[in-house]
């Protein structure tokens, strides 16, 4: 099995995919231990000409590594997400200094959507849904529920999702920004 890393804490990412569009928001809450430091972080980006949105969870620094070495990789493969991924995947699990970052991204195109993780993992859900951080779990059960049972738009399963995982998880707040594709 290996070595697990410790569970990421203090935010919820989530993706989805459905009907050509995709949507990925987080909460806002950023804690320090068990101290509330501020509601309103911005945990999501836009990356290469817009074609791609990104969320991260774990330390925040960390997280911003990855974020700028993830947008190279997109640039440096000419936009493509999967090699771009793989790559940063194999720098993350070999290289010295990234090994060491406590982090994981999830990302959504129009037609993918994957989550990065330190240990070398790209992974792309048979679903179309992708969840990441504390609040992850709960967040993948509703959305889950609510593709499976309505015909809400990505965007409203995401909002759904993260008002879900907000009511349950002491890590994630009800501050949610959402962006789509």
């Amino acid at each position: 099995m290996g070595q697990e890393k410790t569970q990421i804490r203090s935010t919820t990412v989530i993706g989805v995919l459905r009907d050509g569009k995709a949507a990925l928001g987080s909460d806002g809450q950023m804690t320090l231990g068990a101290t509330v430091m501020k509601h309103s972080t911005r945990k999501i980006r836009s990356l290469y000409q817009g074609r791609f949105i990104t969320g991260f969870a774990g330390a925040t620094a960390d997280a911003l590594t990855l974020l700028d070495r993830f947008e190279a990789k997109l640039e440096a493969y000419s936009g493509k997400l999967e090699r771009a991924a793989v790559e940063l995947a194999k720098d993350w699990r070999t290289d010295k200094y990234l090994r060491r970052l406590e982090a994981m991204l999830a990302v959504v195109s129009q037609d993918k959507a994957l989550i990065i993780s330190g240990t070398g993992d790209v992974i792309e859900p048979e679903d179309g849904i992708v969840a990441i951080g504390s609040g992850s779990m709960y967040a993948l059960a509703a959305a889950r529920a609510l593709m499976k049972h309505t015909s809400l738009s990505a965007e409203e399963i995401v909002r759904e999702s993260l008002k879900t995982a907000a009511e349950i998880c002491i890590y994630t707040n009800d501050h949610i920004v959402i962006e789509t594709l």
